[in-house]
């Protein structure tokens, strides 16, 4: 195919204003960008504030309902947790904890204890109105941890889906675009070739 007799540069924002060169998928790509950076730059970050924030008020309300539903006693380690590393350092392991409940029985049962706890360490131990078992309500590091990546999910998932459709976009307006360009050098140059000496 040849070029049309036109080369000149044209600046950034020419496919929102009338010209003769503009195509429709030209227009259709810049509303397109339009939207899509819009949701890149305000959609997504409000959308992950709200979904944050609605995570952190949900595991908050959970946190305060186990608290209210269940109790809590000091149990004693009865082993040491396994040592702590820098890769497991904040890590949780089970390890057997016992505790005497109010009518003098004693209890034994494997809790999560973090890396490094000696025994003979003091430990929260979480029942249930039955006595039994629990784990323990979220901390407020739980809390904030599970907020921060509920919104970001949601932030990154927006940012994602937004980056396809640009492509997306842009490869059928560029497919579109081509056809358009063939279309109207198929008008012009048999009268653009009479022309020419």
């Amino acid at each position: 195919m040849g070029t049309l007799p036109h080369s000149r540069v044209h600046p950034v924002g020419w496919r929102w204003r009338r010209n003769p060169l503009r195509r429709r998928s030209d227009a259709v790509e810049a509303w397109t960008v339009l939207l899509l950076g819009t949701a890149v730059l305000v959609v997504a970050p409000v959308a992950g504030a709200f979904a944050g924030s609605a995570s952190y008020d949900s595991r908050h309300a959970e946190a305060e309902r186990q608290r209210a539903d269940n109790r809590v006693v000091q149990g004693t380690l009865t082993e040491d947790a396994p040592s702590a590393d820098r890769f497991s350092s904040r890590m949780r392991h089970p390890v057997e904890v016992r505790w005497t409940d109010p009518a003098g029985t004693v209890h034994t049962a494997e809790v999560k204890i973090e890396a490094g706890t000696s025994k003979g360490s003091r430990t929260d131990v979480w029942l249930d109105a039955r006595g039994h078992l629990t784990t323990a309500p979220p901390t407020e590091d739980d809390q904030w941890t599970t907020a921060i990546a509920a919104g970001s999910g949601v932030a990154f998932a927006i940012w994602v889906v937004s980056g396809g459709s640009w492509l997306a976009v842009r490869v059928v307006s560029g497919h579109r675009r081509m056809a358009e360009w063939e279309r109207a050098w198929a008008r012009i140059e048999p009268r653009w070739s009479d022309k020419r000496p």
